[in-house]
């Protein structure tokens, strides 16, 4: 299973679990809004690197 299917695996458990105790809405803004602060808290030179990283794999 590549790194990918993973997160992708990740995100829907936790939004299974999370939809039950705070809506669904509030599980969709925490699905999303957590890994967009964590890319808006890398510094410029690690930005590029996740997004060159990001761009080799699409050519494989």
């Amino acid at each position: 299973m590549s790194n990918g299917a993973k997160i992708a695996l990740g995100g829907v458990v936790v939004a299974a679990v999370l939809i039950p105790f705070i809506g669904f809405w509030w599980a969709l803004l925490v699905l999303i809004g957590v890994p967009t602060a964590g890319y808006l808290l890398l510094d410029p030179s690690q930005r590029r690197r996740v997004r060159r990283l990001g761009r080799r794999e699409v050519g494989r």
